[in-house]
């Protein structure tokens, strides 16, 4: 029997919610491009509970237990006491996400002898030192596509916000006030503007097709390039590499996985290549972004504002200057963990496990790693080596 050790976000502030908002979310059986949805055998969940946190745990808990396995689920993830350390030597199964994730660094992944496979809920698998999960032949798998177009919904509502100057005008209405000449004095149409994005796989492409309606001029740069008929239906503008777009556009979108070769790819050096007041919005992964030079350039007015989903590490330490720069519109990590797209991930990492405990593969698209190798979408979107140094940091949210 299996130890299976899941890291989960915490419940809210005020409880477990007793009822939500919706009475249901909308029923889908495909993505776009055809992909099908996660497919086990069965839910113990109804869509559009909150999964993601320690409460939900991802409605896995009555499948495990019912097959014999061992099932633990904690929020405390970082520092040498924590319970995710203290019980890692034994675990079997690491499940883990995006926004609230347990780094998966070669030294822990040394201190798991029994370990064979991490599982991402959702997508993005940057948290795992993919270089020593290779190395010693463990499974990575995370549930490719499912909240893709979450995450790209939330991308074209940044943009907006940034552009339209919408959250400090929501300010000024908070405290009491009416001072339109304020509201306004940074706030410009995105119709005519050049956007592009950094990375157009599912949601960078998805990100185009939706900002298509707003008459933007349309740019794109990405290692795989898109079909040409693509090109032709969003009047797509492809440039060999990011210096290249961030030229030309006013918004800059980074829809790009992260691994050693996207590692502070927005520095010092390609920020000053932007146009002067152009807006950046960063989705993908906090440490594309060097830190400072994002707040640099906010302070200097080279870019006109930044939006963030993503951090590095997570949870950003409180002192984190992405929480107090001018000019930004940040956010936890949240863009792919709607109700909807839980109900999604959820079904995916059963499906996973369901495949993994009965000897079946597991989906090829789903693959990062399979038996020490890049595999699936691991070998269409990343490189081996290491992202999660200086994942330590993320302890020091405890601080306060």
């Amino acid at each position: 029997m299996a130890k299976v050790l899941c890291v989960l976000y915490d419940d809210p502030v005020d409880g477990y919610p007793p009822s939500y908002a919706r009475d249901d979310i909308p029923a889908l059986d495909h993505y776009p491009g055809g992909q099908t949805l996660p497919s086990p055998q069965a839910i113990d969940f109804r869509p559009g509970e909150l999964l993601g946190s320690v409460s939900g745990e991802l409605g896995l808990r009555k499948l495990l237990e019912e097959r014999g396995h061992t099932f633990v689920v904690t929020s405390d993830k970082d520092g040498p006491n924590s319970a995710f350390e203290r019980e890692l030597p034994t675990a079997d199964i690491v499940i883990s996400q995006p926004f609230w994730p347990a780094y998966l660094t070669a030294e822990r992944i040394a201190k798991a002898p029994s370990l064979r496979l991490a599982i991402t809920a959702g997508i993005g698998s940057d948290h795992v030192d993919l270089q020593a999960a290779s190395e010693k032949g463990l499974t990575v798998a995370e549930i490719t596509y499912s909240n893709s177009i979450s995450v790209s919904e939330h991308v074209v509502m940044m943009i907006l916000a940034l552009v339209r100057n919408y959250i400090p005008s929501n300010q000024t209405v908070i405290r009491g006030g009416w001072n339109i000449a304020d509201c306004v004095e940074r706030s410009y149409d995105l119709e005519g503007m050049a956007v592009g994005t950094v990375g157009a796989g599912r949601i960078g492409t998805a990100v185009l097709r939706r900002l298509k309606a707003f008459d933007v001029k349309l740019h794109y740069t990405d290692r795989h390039r898109l079909p040409e008929s693509v090109e032709r239906e969003l009047d797509l503008t492809f440039h060999p590499n990011a210096e290249s777009l961030v030229s030309v556009c006013d918004v800059v979108t980074m829809n790009a996985p992260l691994h050693p070769e996207t590692e502070h790819m927005l520095n010092d050096a390609l920020i000053a290549k932007m146009k002067r007041g152009a807006y950046l919005v960063n989705t993908a992964r906090g440490k594309i972004c060097d830190r400072d030079a994002v707040v640099r350039a906010l302070e200097s007015g080279q870019l006109a504002g930044y939006a963030g989903d993503v951090w590095f590490p997570q949870p950003a330490p409180r002192d984190h200057p992405w929480r107090t720069m001018p000019h930004q519109g940040m956010t936890p990590h949240v863009s792919g963990t709607s109700l909807s797209a839980q109900a999604r991930y959820a079904a995916g990492v059963r499906e996973i496990l369901e495949c993994w405990f009965d000897g079946r593969p597991i989906r090829e698209e789903y693959l990062i790693v399979d038996r020490g190798m890049l595999a699936g979408a691991g070998a269409h979107s990343y490189s081996t080596g290491n992202t999660t140094a200086g994942s330590e940091e993320a302890e020091r949210f405890k601080e306060n």
